[in-house]
């Protein structure tokens, strides 16, 4: 007696059907996905303020050691555009100081070699978070919540006032 091979099992056969389904699902699926590698965000713990798609602030924080006390702002501001701007950093509570920026810079505040961003008082304890408004030489305005730290964090302690 001879046998002759069989043909794909219904098992078999359903899953070679099965397979090309199950993958054009997942492309449709990842299609539809944003590439959140593209959006923007502060890696730290500080927040970010566009005031232009050109004119943002970056990774902003302040580092005050109790409510009522000096605090030093940190992070950044970026000028992407081809003219020169001046933002305007307004915590609520608190004098205002303005930081220049050229064409196409990027200004860290507070650290070495920086500029310089102290403030009087910051009506906020840390832990906290206080508004505080940017507004550039150009007119835009926008205003967000920004944390305040104090010096516990060993990466902190060297920007108390």
């Amino acid at each position: 007696m001879t046998s002759t091979p069989s043909r794909l099992t219904t098992p078999r056969r359903s899953l070679v059907l099965a397979i090309p389904a199950i993958v054009a699902g997942v492309l449709a699926v990842s299609a539809c996905s944003p590439i959140t590698t593209d959006i923007a965000y502060s890696p730290s713990d500080g927040v970010r303020i566009n005031l232009t798609d050109e004119v943002r602030g970056l990774n902003l924080l302040i580092i005050s050691a109790a409510e009522g006390e000096p605090g030093t702002l940190l992070g950044g501001m970026a000028n992407d555009s081809d003219e020169p701007v001046e933002i305007t950093v307004a915590p609520e509570g608190t004098d205002p100081i303005d930081v220049p920026l050229e064409a196409g810079e990027t200004v860290y505040l507070g650290v070495d070699n920086g500029f310089e961003a102290q403030f009087g008082n910051i009506d906020v304890p840390p832990g906290g978070t206080i508004s505080v408004t940017l507004t550039s030489s150009t007119g835009e305005t926008q205003t967000a919540e920004v944390p305040v730290l104090n010096g516990l964090l060993p990466e902190y302690e060297d920007y108390l006032p």
